[in-house]
């Protein structure tokens, strides 16, 4: 069974700038659709994040961030992506204020909170879950310690300030690694 790997550091976490274009992938048979777009399995996870209609949000803060390029390396990577409608669900103006150049540490806490540097199927934390009584602690590759939970057979990860993500599409498979799409963003112990 695959374990989470501890922490990274932040800065050997994510992209430091895209530099590619979004380009449009013909769905195959291997590929899953998010946000509108074929997530192929033989790209990495930038390169497909990129085509998300519902992850712009997140893409535009990974280029905020100034982030090495690892997600574009080797990985392995479990990525849990943020829609659009979760940063969206922030306070008012929390999105602009962690764009800024002088945010940019703190945005880099923010996204490092939702990598685990591993491959982590919904089916692997279903059974750490249940292996551990019903939670599993979850290390990511941010400041952040998550709690995996489970309830009518979806995952779910709380952050340390009760804020609880929802998987809501999951074992999106990438060339480095897995996306699995979630409902809320998680943030530092504040």
């Amino acid at each position: 069974m695959t374990r989470f790997i501890p922490a990274l550091g932040a800065a050997a976490v994510l992209v430091a700038t895209l530099g590619v274009a979004g380009c449009a992938a013909t769905p195959s048979e291997d590929s899953v659709m998010v946000g509108g777009a074929a997530m192929l399995p033989t790209r990495d996870i930038i390169d497909n994040a990129v085509n998300s209609a519902d992850h712009t949000t997140l893409v535009a803060a990974v280029q905020a961030a100034d982030l090495v390029d690892t997600l574009k390396g080797e990985g392995p990577f479990t990525v849990l992506a943020p829609t659009n409608d979760a940063f969206d669900a922030l306070p008012a103006g929390t999105v602009d204020t962690l764009l800024k150049p002088e945010n940019k540490a703190t945005l880099q806490a923010i996204l490092t909170c939702h990598v685990i540097a591993a491959n982590v199927m919904a089916s692997d934390v279903m059974g750490m879950i249940e292996d551990d009584g019903g939670a599993h602690d979850v290390g990511t590759a941010g400041p952040c310690k998550l709690v995996a939970t489970s309830q009518d057979g979806k995952v779910m990860f709380t952050d340390e300030n009760g804020t609880v993500a929802t998987v809501t599409q999951a074992d999106v498979v990438q060339s480095n690694g897995i996306i699995h799409v979630v409902d809320a963003v998680l943030l530092p112990k504040q």
